[in-house]
């Protein structure tokens, strides 16, 4: 693929008080899906094990097999029982929440996540120079059979404060990559992203062409942003993405330097109103990750919740589900 320059919105590879609190009547959705949800408990979906219409109930299962030659320990069997029940009830506070945020259907909840991550390589084609297996892999869709994607958003320039709720009420995991010229406004923001469930990775201080910068611009720009998100949201992230998806073997090593273990991009890329694909069958694949940005109608026809609804639709319609990328690499 041709790499695209600064400036295009998708990028390819490289050789976005106080007072008297008061009773407020809430519509009936609002009410059931708080009891919904307190039934269920916490917990990102990956981990529900929530069943989709062509599984067995797993609390039958397991209750049917129990005590039975090579079958759980009778005790299992309500545990499971237990669990397919909360996980029954995370998928209806959900389907409640689907209908409040206006998606044309319920997410699918993925499997649990693999006991094993897979072993992650470096596309075909996306190698640097020397094809130095030690450096951080750069890929595009993670080794998987089942059908799950993942979705990741950009930059940080629109910080709309219902994406934060509709995310959190439809239970979607994602994963933020920032630039810190378009955050440092509002790094709360994304402090409460993340309480919220979302994984912040690093994705440089200034937005800049990494190939383009010598090997001390670069590692400002990418350990510079290790230290910040440091300080900020008390972790050091462990996934990077070169603005663009550019990089080249400098930008690699250096971020193997700084702690990065992993350089995913993407394989399709959403937006209010249509999707932009990397592959020519202009589909989704098992493992395939989405890009989308931290924008809205300022740059979009539409906003960011327009946006969810609408890669949604595509990822429900085709029958996949949205998993955590950080349990998979």
């Amino acid at each position: 693929m041709k790499r695209r320059r600064p400036g295009g919105v998708s990028g390819v590879r490289g050789p976005a008080g106080h007072g008297r609190s008061r009773l407020r009547c809430r519509p009936a959705y609002a009410v059931l899906a708080a009891l919904l949800v307190a039934a269920a408990g916490s917990g990102c979906a990956a981990g529900t094990g929530a069943r989709t219409a062509s599984d067995p109930d797993p609390g039958r299962v397991a209750a049917a097999r129990a005590g039975q030659p090579g079958g759980p320990p009778a005790g299992a069997a309500g545990s499971v029982a237990a669990q397919a029940r909360k996980a029954r009830l995370a998928q209806a506070a959900r389907a409640v929440a689907a209908r409040k945020w206006g998606l044309a259907s319920t997410p699918l909840t993925p499997p649990a996540p693999p006991a094993v991550k897979p072993r992650l390589t470096t596309r075909e084609g996306f190698e640097v120079e020397g094809g130095d297996a030690s450096l951080p892999p750069v890929f595009t869709t993670v080794p998987t059979d089942k059908k799950i994607v993942f979705l990741t958003m950009d930059d940080g320039d629109d910080k709309d404060p219902e994406l934060l709720k509709m995310m959190a009420e439809l239970n979607i995991p994602y994963s933020a990559f920032l630039t810190d010229y378009l955050v440092r406004d509002d790094y709360a923001y994304f402090k409460e992203a993340q309480a919220r469930g979302a994984v912040l990775g690093n994705h440089t201080m200034n937005h800049r062409y990494m190939p383009g910068l010598s090997h001390e611009e670069q590692e400002r720009e990418i350990c510079d942003q290790q230290d910040i998100m440091e300080q900020q949201f008390g972790e050091r992230p462990r996934l990077f993405r070169p603005p663009y998806g550019n990089y080249n073997g400098d930008t690699l090593r250096i971020a193997k330097s700084c702690g990065i273990t992993a350089v995913p991009l993407w394989a399709a890329e959403a937006f209010p109103d249509h999707m932009e694909w990397r592959e020519e069958d202009r589909d989704l694949h098992p493992g395939d990750i989405i890009l989308t940005h931290f924008r809205g109608e300022k740059d979009w026809k539409g906003s960011m919740p327009d946006m969810i609804r609408n890669v949604m639709k595509v990822v429900t319609d085709k029958g996949y589900a949205v998993a955590r990328l950080e349990d998979y690499v």
